[in-house]
C-alpha cells in the first residue's frame, strides 16, 4: 500500500486526493501505532544489546552475543513482514547459520551483514517509532478537539479550555481554535506518507544487503544448471538403455536370422523363407521401437505442428480418457480419431519450452496411468508469450508424493532447468493437480 501522489491543480483533483488520503488514513494510523509498539520493543532490545556489549568488554557477555542476536530476530522478521505487506513486495533475508563452538558462532554472527542491519534498525526505529505513533493518534484527536471547542467552551468552567497557548474565553477565540484545526488536518492527511516512509526505512535497513540478491540468484542458477545436467545425463542413459534393450537387440536378431536363412537357402528353402519373414517382422519391430525412442527425444509432430497438436496426439494414445483445454476445450478419448488440427496449435513458444511442456504432460499421464487409478484426466495449456502454464488434473486416489529419482522429481528438474517451477496438490482421495509454469524468456 502506498500514499497517493501529490494532487494536480484544480478543485476536482484536490478533492480526489483528499478522498484518497481519507480512505488510507485508518490503515496508516494503525500501521504507525503498531510501529510504536515495535518501537518500544526495539528500544528495550537496544538497551539489552548495550548491556551485552558492555559486559562483553570484560568477557562475561561474549557467549551471549550469538544468542542475543538470535533472540531479536522474531522482532525484525515481524517488521519485515509488516513493511513488505504495506509496500506490496515481500522482504526476504537469509541469515547465515550460527552453529558449532563459541568461536564459530561468533564468526557467523559478526560476518553476517543481516545481523548488523538488524541492529541498525533497532537503533534507528526505537524512539522515533514511538514518537511517530504518538503523533499519529494525537493529531487526529487534536483536530477533533479544536473543532469541538466552539461547542463546549461555555459548558466547562472558565479558564480551563487551553488552545495552543491561549485560554478560550470568548467566541472570537473559540473561532480561532476551530481555524487551527485546518493546519492540523493538513498534517493528518500526511500520515499515509509518513507510514510509507516508515515502511521504506524498514525495507532499506532490514532488506538484503547489496549484492545478496545477486548471490542468491547465482546460487539458484547454479543449482538449476546442475539439475539440468543431471536430467540430461539421466535422459541419455534412458535412451541408451532403450536402444540397447530394444532396437539393438532386435537388429542383432535380424542379422542372426538372415545369416541362418543364407545358410539354409540351398538345403531347406522353406525354412530359409520362414527365417527371412521372421527377420522382416523383427526389423519392423525394431523400426517401431526406434521411432518410439526418437519420439521421446523430440516428437516430430512437436516440430511440425506445434505443442497443441503434439499434446492432442498424446491424449489420443492415453489409456485414460483425456480432456484438453488448449485455448478452447477439446474432449478426446483413446478411441476418438480426431485430434486438434493445426488451427488449434496456438502460438509457438521457444522449442526448449515446448519440449519441456510436452515431456511434463507425457510423464504426468504416464504416472497417472500407473499409480493413480484415475478414470479421467484434464490437461490445460495456457499463458502468453512470456509464460507457458501447464496443468494436469486426474480424479484418482491422490496422495502423490515427490520422491528422489521419481517422475515428479524429474518434472520439477525439467521446470527448474528453464527457471520455472512445479506446484503439486494431491490430497488423500484426490484429485491430483500438477501445475508447471515455464518462463519463455529464460
Amino acid at each position: 500500500m502506498s500514499a497517493d501522489p501529490m494532487p494536480e491543480r484544480g478543485p476536482v483533483a484536490v478533492r480526489r486526493w483528499v478522498a484518497g488520503r481519507l480512505r488510507a488514513l485508518p490503515g496508516s494510523i494503525g500501521y504507525l501505532l503498531v510501529g510504536g509498539a515495535t518501537g518500544v520493543a526495539a528500544t528495550v532490545a537496544t538497551v539489552g544489546l548495550f548491556v551485552v556489549a558492555v559486559t562483553s568488554l570484560g568477557g562475561v557477555g561474549i557467549p551471549a552475543i550469538p544468542e542475543y542476536l538470535r533472540l531479536i530476530r522474531p522482532l525484525t522478521e515481524f517488521e519485515r513482514r509488516r513493511a513488505g505487506k504495506w509496500l506490496g513486495a515481500p522482504i526476504v533475508v537469509a541469515y547465515r547459520p550460527m552453529t558449532g563452538g563459541l568461536r564459530q558462532r561468533l564468526a557467523g554472527a559478526f560476518r553476517d551483514p543481516a545481523n548488523g542491519r538488524d541492529i541498525a534498525w533497532l537503533c534507528v526505529h526505537g524512539v522515533p517509532g514511538m514518537v511517530v505513533a504518538l503523533f499519529s493518534i494525537g493529531l487526529p484527536l487534536g483536530v477533533l478537539n479544536q473543532l469541538a471547542i466552539p461547542v463546549y467552551w461555555q459548558i466547562v468552567p472558565p479558564g480551563t479550555v487551553d488552545s495552543f497557548g491561549f485560554v478560550v474565553d470568548s467566541w472570537p477565540l473559540a473561532g480561532l481554535s476551530a481555524l487551527i484545526a485546518i493546519p492540523l488536518a493538513a498534517l493528518v492527511l500526511r500520515l499515509p506518507t509518513v507510514a510509507r516512509w516508515q515502511a521504506l526505512l524498514a525495507r532499506t535497513l532490514l532488506g538484503p544487503a547489496p549484492g545478496t540478491e545477486l548471490a542468491v540468484r547465482v546460487a539458484e542458477l547454479t543449482a538449476t544448471r546442475a539439475a539440468a545436467l543431471d536430467a540430461h545425463g539421466a535422459e541419455l542413459r534412458r535412451i541408451e538403455r532403450d536402444l540397447h534393450d530394444g532396437a539393438q537387440a532386435r537388429i542383432a536378431a535380424v542379422i542372426m536370422q538372415l545369416g541362418l536363412a543364407d545358410q539354409l537357402r540351398e538345403r531347406d528353402p522353406a525354412a530359409s523363407s520362414d527365417l527371412v519373414r521372421k527377420a522382416q517382422d523383427t526389423a519392423e519391430a525394431a523400426l517401431a521401437e526406434l521411432r518410439d525412442v526418437v519420439r521421446t527425444v523430440y516428437p516430430p509432430v512437436l516440430a511440425d505442428r506445434g505443442l497443441a497438436s503434439a499434446i492432442s496426439a498424446l491424449a489420443a494414445r492415453s489409456p485414460i480418457p483425456v480432456e484438453l483445454a488448449l485455448g478452447g476445450p477439446v474432449a478426446l478419448r483413446r478411441d476418438t480419431a480426431e485430434v486438434a488440427d493445426s488451427s488449434r496449435s496456438g502460438p509457438r513458444w521457444p522449442a526448449a519450452v515446448e519440449a519441456a511442456a510436452y515431456f511434463v504432460i507425457s510423464e504426468t499421464i504416464t504416472n497417472a496411468t500407473k499409480h493413480s487409478g484415475a478414470e479421467h484426466l484434464r490437461v490445460s495449456l495456457g499463458g502468453d508469450a512470456g509464460l507457458l502454464t501447464v496443468e494436469v488434473l486426474d480424479d484418482g486416489a491422490g496422495g502423490a508424493r515427490e520422491t528422489e529419482g521419481g517422475g515428479l522429481a524429474g518434472i520439477r528438474r525439467r521446470a527448474e532447468a528453464l527457471d520455472g517451477r512445479m506446484l503439486l496438490s494431491s490430497p488423500a482421495g484426490g484429485p491430483t493437480v500438477v501445475r508447471v509454469e515455464l518462463p519463455c524468456g529464460s
